[in-house]
């Protein structure tokens, strides 16, 4: 006799409660250190005496802090959700997902204290020496096998389009890790290696893989975020399923060539150089396709964004990751990376995605999951969750729009020549311009730590409430 009553399958939480948590420990972590390095810019003072103190230690340890540690503990939590809910069936290999948690956390642990020490590749995105890159790669694997063994052993027909974006990150960030880091070690006994390419090979190899870190984690990852948790906050279906097949297969074709337009005017060949400011044009269609196809899924529901501070993030994540994507293709063209290359609109276009569409999405999808996996009906401050969407969102514009400004006002003083040829101003003269820029930067940056620190509180508050004791609540 059949009950009438659906039997849920035992998921495996622990792993994504565990994963959750970190988010916003690291997100706190890695922000704080943020905001240190750009007092540093402001008050050279803070370069403290100290070598692994400096604003050249730990500017790459707020990369990976902010990128390997929030942003891929997201992605990982998420991700097992995600996929457990989608195929109905718990986390494949039993105990192989505890060993992605802790295996990950040993690796965010070594780049913390491997970074500061000076222990790096000296390249922008993969700075860690060779013994903490098998590491990674090791963890990976075991990654991969419960991803994709829970997709093989999955209890529907149909594979839900957000485990096609997490599987494309899963496997190129994989092939883009190993390809980038090979390296032969000193000795076995040291943490130094020599890279196994040079000059404008390396350039090139290290920019396929900086930009498609960013296409395929910080993109194609956050997209299968997206896919997921916006349509189940809304309570509606997706707008449009089609366009998020097209969607897909248009942004992995197109991601891939993208790299070198961060090596314009430089010894990479001019071919190169042109290929990839093409395939960014050609990248703005496939971006705005997910855009699009998120945003119009509130079709019908637009008066929650005035209940729904989770919704306003994950809506307004959308907007950024729209304009950053506008952004990226227009300041792949030449004529205008001639004024934005090396310039703090580079840092400004950065941060736009980062805090805009990468932290906010993390943070709305934190906020919807913390409640179902602590055994509560809501967060406990709704209140709590408005305040935050505010400060992220000012703090985030104060940003941006510094460094906006900064940027074109550099690019052009550079580019100013007198009559005789000569410089019209000198690059210290440039520098002082941009300090009061630094100064709002530095403010913004700290508006939106004090919103991490304010949902640090109210998750704090909603775990270790007694189970079910929490009400949903609306704002006035």
């Amino acid at each position: 006799m059949t009950s009438a009553t659906t039997i849920q399958p035992d998921y495996n939480y622990k792993v994504v409660r565990q994963f959750t948590l970190t988010t916003i420990f690291w997100g706190i972590i890695g922000m704080s250190i943020g905001v240190l390095i750009a007092a540093q810019l402001i008050w050279p003072v803070l370069n403290f005496d100290t070598p692994w103190l400096t604003y050249s230690r730990l500017r790459p340890l707020h990369t990976n802090a902010v990128i390997f540690a929030f942003g891929t503990s997201a992605l990982m939590g998420t991700s097992f959700y995600v996929v457990q809910r989608t195929c109905q069936t718990r986390l494949f290999g039993g105990n192989l997902a505890s060993v992605v948690f802790w295996g990950w956390q040993l690796v965010i642990l070594s780049a913390v204290i491997s970074l500061p020490l000076g222990y790096t590749s000296s390249k922008e995105y993969a700075e860690l020496e060779w013994p903490i890159d098998l590491l990674i790669t090791a963890v990976w694997v075991v990654y991969a096998v419960v991803f994709f063994g829970t997709l093989a052993t999955r209890k529907t027909s149909h594979i839900y389009v957000a485990n096609w974006f997490y599987g494309a990150f899963i496997l190129t960030i994989a092939v883009l890790h190993i390809v980038n880091s090979m390296a032969i070690p000193v000795s076995m006994g040291s943490m130094k290696s020599y890279s196994i390419y040079s000059g404008a090979i390396d350039a090139m190899v290290q920019w396929w893989y900086g930009h498609n870190a960013v296409g395929f984690l910080l993109t194609a990852g956050f997209l299968g975020m997206m896919y997921y948790f916006v349509p189940k906050q809304a309570n509606r279906p997706i707008y449009s399923y089609r366009l998020s097949i097209v969607h897909f297969w248009a942004l992995i074709a197109v991601y891939i060539w993208v790299g070198p337009h961060h090596l314009m005017y430089t010894a990479l060949p001019d071919w190169v150089q042109s290929l990839g400011m093409l395939m960014s044009l050609i990248l703005f269609a496939p971006s705005w396709g997910g855009m699009i196809n998120g945003i119009m899924t509130l079709s019908g529901a637009w008066h929650k964004l005035r209940t729904d501070p989770i919704l306003r993030f994950l809506v307004v994540s959308l907007s950024f990751y729209g304009m950053s994507t506008f952004e990226g293709p227009m300041m792949a063209i030449k004529t205008v990376n001639a004024i934005s290359h090396y310039t703090d609109w580079t840092i400004g276009h950065v941060h736009s995605g980062a805090l805009g569409w990468v932290a906010m999405i993390t943070i709305g999808a934190t906020y919807h999951l913390v409640p179902k996996l602590f055994n509560q009906k809501a967060m406990y401050s709704i209140p709590m969750i408005n305040l935050h969407f505010w400060l992220a969102t000012i703090g985030t514009i104060l940003y941006i729009v510094a460094m906006w400004i900064s940027g074109v006002m550099q690019g052009l003083m550079w580019r100013a020549v007198n009559d005789d040829g000569t410089l019209t101003y000198t690059f210290v003269e440039s520098l002082e311009k941009s300090y009061p820029f630094y100064t709002i930067r530095f403010v913004g940056g700290l508006i939106f730590l004090t919103g991490m620190l304010v949902m640090a509180y109210n998750t704090y508050r909603t775990v270790t409430a007694k189970d079910g004791s929490i009400q949903p609540q609306e704002l006035d």
